[in-house]
Order: C-alpha cells, then sequence, then structure tokens
C-alpha cells in the first residue's frame, strides 16, 4: 500500500545521509527509521540502497524514488495551499481573454508567477462567447469578454476600459473619412464595432455605416491585422493594448483624433462563486500598471 510516510522518511535520510540523524530529525527510533525503508523497498519491489555498514548509497531506483518524493510533496503542499482562497501567491489561476487584453495581460501574469513559484496559470485565447461558454462548462474560473455577456448561471460585471486607437500605414498623409475611405478597412473579431464606434463620433456629419468602406481583408488574430496595415493594405481600428504590444507599432501611427472612445472590458464568472484573492491580486495589479501607463487617454473605471 502506498504510505507518504514512507516518502518522507526515506527523504529525510537521503538528505541527512545517516539512520540516526534521520531518527533524531523524525523523532523516531533508528530500527523505525529501518523499518520505513524496508516498507518502500517492499512497495516498490526495488532495493533503494546500497549499504555499506553504517554508510549507504543509492541505486538507481533510490535515486529515481528520492526525486519523485520531492516532486510528490512539493505538488502535495502546492495544493494544500491552492484550497486557501484567501492565499495571494499560491495556487492555480484559469483565465482566459481575447487576444486584444491578452497579449498584455498574459505577459504580465507570468511576471507574477515568476516572483511567486507557488502561482500556477493556465491562460486561454478566446473569443468572447467561447470563454462565456468555457466558463459555464467549469473550464475556466474567470473570463475576460469585450463584450455584456446575460446569462442567468453567469455573472458578468464591468472590470477596465482601453482608449480605441485608429491605425493608419506610417506614410498614409491624410486626416479625412474620404481619405480613409481611399485606402479601405482592414477587419478583425470587433473590428467593425469598434471602428464604428469610433469613426461615428468623430465623422458624425459623413459617417453613415461601416459599409461605405472597402474592405481590405480579414484575420481573427487581433496581434496580426497590424501586419497588413504596416503594408499599407489599409487602416484599422484597435485597442491600445493591441497597438502597444505590435512588433509593427513603428511601421504603423495613430491617427489623432478628437474624442475617444474605448473598448470596455468585462469579468465573467459563474453566479455565486468566490473568486480567490489572488485573482482579485492579478487584476487590480494589472490595471494599476496601466493606470500608470496610460499616457493620458482618459479615465480607467473604478476599481474592483
Amino acid at each position: 500500500m502506498f504510505n507518504a510516510q514512507y516518502f518522507r522518511t526515506f527523504i529525510t535520510l537521503v538528505e541527512t545521509g545517516s539512520f540516526t540523524r534521520t531518527a533524531r530529525h523524525l523523532d523516531m527510533t533508528q530500527p523505525g527509521v529501518s523499518q520505513h525503508v524496508r516498507k518502500l523497498e517492499q512497495y516498490l519491489d526495488k532495493p533503494l540502497l546500497e549499504r555499506q555498514g553504517r554508510r549507504f548509497t543509492l541505486t538507481e531506483a533510490g535515486r529515481r524514488a528520492y526525486d519523485y518524493g520531492l516532486r510528490l510533496f512539493s505538488e502535495h503542499e502546492q495544493f494544500r495551499h491552492s484550497l486557501d482562497d484567501d492565499a495571494l501567491d499560491t495556487g492555480e489561476c484559469r483565465i482566459a481573454s481575447p487576444g486584444s487584453v491578452g497579449l498584455m495581460f498574459y505577459p504580465y501574469i507570468l511576471g507574477q508567477q515568476q516572483m511567486s513559484p507557488g502561482l500556477t496559470v493556465n491562460y486561454s485565447f478566446a473569443f468572447s462567447h467561447e470563454i462565456a461558454s468555457d466558463v459555464l462548462a467549469g473550464r475556466h474560473d474567470l473570463g475576460i469578454v469585450t463584450e455584456t455577456i446575460r446569462h442567468p448561471e453567469l455573472e458578468c460585471r464591468l472590470w477596465h476600459q482601453e482608449p480605441l486607437c485608429l491605425v493608419v500605414p506610417a506614410d498614409f498623409a491624410g486626416t479625412s473619412l474620404t481619405e480613409l475611405m481611399g485606402i479601405g478597412f482592414l477587419n478583425y473579431s470587433d473590428g467593425i464595432n469598434h471602428a464604428g464606434a469610433l469613426l461615428r463620433s468623430n465623422f458624425p456629419d459623413e459617417f453613415r455605416s461601416m459599409s461605405q468602406f472597402r474592405r481590405q481583408g480579414f484575420t481573427n488574430e487581433v496581434g496580426m491585422v497590424l501586419d497588413a496595415v504596416a503594408r499599407g493594405l489599409g487602416f484599422t481600428v484597435v485597442s491600445r493594448l493591441v497597438l502597444e504590444t505590435s512588433p509593427w507599432q513603428r511601421q504603423v501611427k495613430e491617427l489623432d483624433l478628437p474624442v475617444t472612445e474605448y473598448e470596455t472590458l468585462h469579468l465573467v464568472s459563474r453566479s455565486g462563486a468566490k473568486i480567490p484573492r489572488r485573482y482579485v491580486r492579478l487584476l487590480e495589479g494589472f490595471r494599476e500598471q496601466r493606470m500608470r501607463e496610460r499616457f493620458g487617454h482618459g479615465d480607467i473605471v473604478s476599481p474592483l
């Protein structure tokens, strides 16, 4: 029968190098230590030690059993701490968001994980409707979506806002809606809605609908749409998060507009579920960082 105490005794023996010191450390008798090792060898059906009088060396099976025991107790401690919803730096986080958010939020989370080795993060990139379905099914604890989700078993609340940017090729010299119509529009999953909102606010007398613009292409990966803009194929409207993380940001430029519109981000979780504090720390920490880096672009919604 598997017995974790046998593994603990064996690990202590390997680390102290002495049956006597192991017995003293674990408040056992020396025969008790020997018995634990024999029981573990019987369970694994392999000799773990090569004994030379009072000294010993590990067999290959002994080295592997020692390594496994270390992983076993490390995972046990991580699991135990993950059950504590009040722990800030241990436990598992299962989060999903669209690419427009994850391009910056995921690297931020990885930085936090480096500082908190007990933290495990599973992060998925998906569309808003997929995120809602996965949260409902229990595959994610928390989702970030770009639209309000209405479902009796889900809770959706406002979290954060990011300015929308009208992005054109670096050599584009125009400023008018007619000139934008001349180069055409590059679409992605939320592109039509974002562009419509921004253009309607800034060109109220001229803008009717996005059907005015020639479609120059579509990609379902928002992070790639600025590659097409950089090649001079058209313009697009993306969240500032996308522009700031783009490898093509030097080959494009943001067109200055008098009215700012925002991509509004919502948090989705199962109704009645308590969000552990480790999630709240990640969410608030990221938003505070964005407030410091916002370059004076608008207001950030109130804290969670």
